[in-house]
């Protein structure tokens, strides 16, 4: 357990030293696996060699470009502004309405997206001038946004998911179908904190106009073909009509074919989705390899078995340990982005939680659940400085208050999913 642990906190100094997070865990799993062979480099070698290439083969991953795809090719056929036109139709009329139709549009864009970030400052770009000409107060815009731009990792399609089933053997289409309750509960917790904002403090956000029934029809008709494509794309995954892969394609042919209906597409725009997708495929392709050459070395170390015989020891019920995870999760989602913190924990507690007798669907949706909570927390909060980025003008303690409230529902939403695993398992349990 030792050397794993050297390996760790080698990794972090990397890490701070602004190493690329791909090439630091990819040199300590390279140099671990030499060290624990008596600095015996060709099986080092081997494992590089046998990682790189099993990861650009593997048929499962084919999912991450495609629904990478979708999601760009979505973007740019502007659907972004329809959803949240559709939501603000019919809860704009209440106090805070318009920072929950932000939350509901990014719960709908996440369903095609996959991404946070992505998610984050696309709706940064939609919402954040509505409700700064409605009067709203920075704190609640900013706060609703990056709360709401993290439902794109939980909301399936989700990269996430996808990695976590490659890294663990779990079944992706079963990931996919779990998130789908937590992700509706996600968004109802969300706007129930900014119904406490607002009724602390009712001038943060005001009420819009009441939209006529007519006008929220006309403005359900603008987002069916989104609805459609994830009925489609998840029903089919569900009812084992296809599998995850096969549904990733159908979905990024969906959303071409959306985009071209809506004639949103020229040559130049569908040329940038095509060089965004790859760019992003790439960079997490190299990501992927470097956390499976570390966690290859993980594996060569006592640590795993180190950990099952500590908990026996101390005689830890099962709910302390995963607390425990999670608290330390919430911890480095302060100084993390969410990758990293998958790719370098999930070796570590997998076989640990697996020993315990908890289902590893259920562990992936709260390992993800945990790291929506790092996104949005200070100091290190990715969607933080995303909106910060695009939004120059708003003062960073601005960001910091404003999402409090939606970081207290994160928790309380991830102390619901670990009372009541029926939640995240019900869907998967019913696929074929």
């Amino acid at each position: 357990m030792t050397e794993a642990l050297v390996g760790l906190g080698l990794m972090m100094v990397l890490a701070l030293l602004r190493i690329p997070i791909a090439l630091a865990m990819g040199l300590i799993g390279f140099l671990g696996v030499a060290y624990m062979r008596d600095w015996n480099f060709a099986p080092a070698m081997a494992m590089v060699e046998t990682k790189v290439y099993e990861t650009g083969r593997n048929y499962t991953l084919s999912v991450i470009p495609l629904f990478i795809l979708m999601g760009n090719l979505v973007t740019r056929a502007g659907m972004s502004q329809e959803l949240f036109r559709a939501a603000y139709a019919f809860v704009g009329h209440l106090r805070g309405g318009l920072a929950m139709a932000t939350v509901v549009a990014c719960a709908g864009f996440g369903a095609i997206c996959g991404s946070s970030i992505a998610t984050a400052a696309t709706m940064a770009k939609v919402a954040y001038p509505s409700m700064k000409g409605l009067g709203y107060s920075d704190k609640l815009s900013t706060g609703s946004i990056a709360a709401g731009g993290t439902l794109g990792i939980l909301i399936p399609p989700s990269t996430l998911m996808v990695i976590y089933g490659v890294m663990t053997e779990t079944n992706i289409g079963k990931m996919f179908a779990a998130g789908i309750l937590p992700g509706i509960l996600a968004t109802i917790l969300l706007c129930l904190a900014v119904q406490w904002t607002v009724f602390r403090d009712p001038a943060s956000g005001p009420r819009g106009e009441k939209s006529a029934w007519r006008e929220r029809m006309r403005a359900i008709k603008g987002v069916w073909a989104v609805a459609l494509l994830f009925v489609v794309v998840m029903g089919g995954i569900y009812g084992g009509v296809f599998t995850a892969t096969e549904g990733a394609g159908i979905g990024a042919f969906g959303a071409l074919c959306i985009a071209l209906a809506r004639r949103a597409l020229t040559w130049r725009t569908l040329l940038d989705a095509l060089v965004e997708s790859g760019r992003t495929t790439a960079m997490l392709f190299v990501i992927l390899t470097g956390a499976l050459m570390f966690a290859e070395f993980v594996n060569y170390t006592s640590m795993p078995n180190d950990l099952k015989t500590l908990v026996t020891t101390l005689n830890l019920s099962p709910i302390m340990v995963i607390t425990a995870i999670c608290i330390i999760y919430v911890l480095l989602g302060t100084a993390m982005e969410e990758l990293s913190m998958i790719l370098l924990t999930v070796p570590v507690f997998f076989p640990l939680v697996v020993h315990l007798g908890f289902d590893p669907i259920w562990f992936g949706i709260l390992v993800i659940v945990v790291v929506e909570i790092g996104l949005i927390s200070p100091p290190v909060g990715m969607n933080l400085f995303v909106l910060k980025a695009l939004l120059p003008e708003v003062p960073t303690s601005t960001l910091f208050r404003g999402v409090l409230p939606f970081v207290v529902a994160d928790v309380i939403r991830l102390g619901i999913l670990i009372a009541f695993p029926a939640i995240s398992l019900w869907l998967p349990s019913m696929m074929r």
